[in-house]
């Protein structure tokens, strides 16, 4: 049971079209099933929406196909959404033939379903990209953040070798509730982003850059040492990080202002 399938719950309850016993019935039920499945190879954490919102997400990378195609299988069958991250072709061929409704979403290297109930962001969370050769963490963030029940939208190739082409889009970095700032080689723009909005930005270096960028720690440092207010960090290539922070920062009930 999700958090939004006990609030519906809750809500039967107070206006009269649920009896409290048989809601406590269907809560008792939720809470006595298994909290993992154990496949052998893997234990899936059946439990995981109930203490974070969303379900286990699947990392593709170090599994075989079988594998993968496994756990997806056990996740789905709890009704649950399905994201499996830097999923290679090979992969989705095993996944769909258990899950045929699954999709796949090649730029991102995801493999996506989208069932049950997932609560919705408050705003939009856009993904901001440097540059064309950034696509892939990009996407990875928008497809992951999508997923979890945000508004998405993308601006994308507007790195600070042509800053007019960021500022052309000045309305909507205004207008996002959160931002994911991708960008390789020296990871300059999340700082001018930043030095634009009053909004959070989480900042995605990314490994691409020529040999002194040295896998992407070039702009690691380069964002590290930001000097703009409301920066956050992921690690080099991490969209899917970056899209739950940004994700959970979205989910946060708005706040009233007090005067001081």
């Amino acid at each position: 049971m999700t958090n939004a399938e006990l609030q519906e719950l809750l809500h039967l309850v107070r206006h009269g079209q649920l009896d409290p016993s048989s809601a406590a019935s269907k809560i008792l039920t939720a809470m006595r099933a298994a909290p993992f499945e154990d496949l052998g190879f893997a234990r899936v954490d059946t439990h995981r929406h109930l203490r974070q919102g969303f379900p286990e997400v699947v990392l593709g990378l170090g599994k075989t196909p079988a594998q993968v195609a496994a756990i997806a299988s056990k996740i789905v069958e709890r009704g649950q959404p399905l994201l499996v991250t830097r999923a290679e072709p090979e992969v989705y061929d095993a996944v769909r033939t258990v899950v045929p409704g699954a999709a796949y979403h090649p730029d991102a290297r995801a493999i996506t379903l989208a069932q049950g109930r997932i609560e919705a962001g408050q705003g939009t969370i856009l993904i901001v990209c440097a540059g064309t050769s950034d696509l892939a963490v990009a996407e990875e963030a928008a497809v992951t953040a999508a997923l979890m029940g945000n508004r998405i939208e993308r601006v994308y190739d507007v790195g600070v070798a042509g800053l007019h082409r960021l500022l052309a889009e000045h309305d909507r970095l205004q207008n996002a509730r959160v931002l994911v700032v991708v960008a390789g080689m020296e990871g300059a723009l999340p700082s001018v982003v930043a030095g634009l909005v009053k909004v959070p930005v989480i900042a995605v270096p990314t490994s691409v850059g020529y040999g002194a960028s040295f896998g992407g720690v070039a702009a690691l440092l380069g964002m590290l040492n930001t000097c703009a207010n409301g920066v956050a960090v992921v690690n080099i290539d991490n969209g899917f990080g970056a899209a739950c922070m940004a994700s959970l920062i979205n989910h946060l009930s708005p706040t009233v202002s007090v005067a001081r």
